[in-house]
């Protein structure tokens, strides 16, 4: 940890006054630093960061920042080798009249943003299981070739999954040209969009944080959303209102929630296997 600090003082011109433990994932170890210049900043590393792992997320985050609709910490400094990334401070408050209103309707504008493919430009894994993102012409290639084919493997060689889970998997795979509606372009997805990735300033500004960014379905954020919860029914409404959803969409959550299912079955187990079933259920 002291080479990271060090090497952070020197990216940052100032020296580390205080570093302070702070919550910021399942993964990386997190700080708030206070530096002798008066700023406080935001710091994360990784002892067994995968390749590219913080330069990728920094990436995201200015794809996201780039597309001025919703606010994204500034990055301040990155890192691959030692392992760290350092955003600008966001001092959390709480939720006003219309934080609910405004998030759905700037992650409308997000999504809308669009891309020119399926998948990431510069071809970089995200995510804990290192997915890929190889760019694809449509969602169903996409989400079977990058997404449900690879984490079945992972399930598979990890036993996190039943077989005949496996091979629910992998039909589902098959079938998403049916499955998945009139088709969309490309949206600008956060792709990992659950409340935690979510903070709220003392303004009630939303801002957003760890993405594991792509383009993909827009219905993919908005069935993690769901997922876990954390969300305003008026957040909801707002993004409604401003980008309709597609005839039946109320079909497919379950279909765009199999991914961070399955990706949880793999790292924690527990009841995750039976929820994986679950949403396999609606289409095998």
């Amino acid at each position: 940890m002291e080479e990271v600090f060090e090497h952070i003082a020197i990216e940052l011109d100032a020296g580390i006054a205080r570093a302070t433990s702070v919550h910021g994932g399942d993964v990386a170890v997190s700080f708030r630093l206070n530096l002798d210049d008066g700023r406080r900043v935001f710091a994360k590393t990784h002892a067994s960061a995968p390749a590219n792992h913080f330069s990728t997320e920094a990436a995201g985050l200015a794809w996201i920042r780039e597309a001025s609709t919703i606010a994204v910490p500034a990055v301040l400094a990155v890192s691959d080798d030692p392992p760290f990334l350092v955003l600008e401070w966001i001092e959390e408050g709480g939720a006003v009249a219309d934080t609910e209103v405004s998030l759905g309707r700037g992650l409308a504008s997000l999504h809308r943003t669009g891309a020119p493919s399926f998948g990431r430009e510069d071809r970089r894994s995200t995510g804990s299981r290192g997915l890929p993102n190889e760019p694809c012409r449509t969602w169903a290639e996409f989400y079977a070739t990058q997404r449900l084919l690879p984490l079945a493997r992972l399930a598979k060689d990890g036993l996190a999954l039943q077989d005949r889970a496996i091979r629910d998997l992998e039909v589902v795979a098959g079938r998403l040209p049916e499955l998945g509606g009139d088709p969309e372009p490309p949206a600008r997805l956060h792709g990992d969009l659950w409340a935690g990735n979510r903070l709220v300033g003392t303004d009630g500004r939303n801002w957003l944080i760890d993405p594991a960014a792509h383009s993909s379905h827009r219905e993919f954020d908005l069935a993690m959303m769901r997922l876990f919860g954390g969300f305003g029914a008026d957040c909801f409404a707002a993004y409604e209102e401003d980008f309709p959803l597609g005839e039946g969409w109320q079909d497919r959550v379950a279909l765009h929630q199999l991914a961070p299912l399955v990706v949880h079955a793999i790292k924690f187990g527990s009841g995750y296997p039976a929820a994986v079933d679950r949403a396999l259920a609606g289409y095998v």
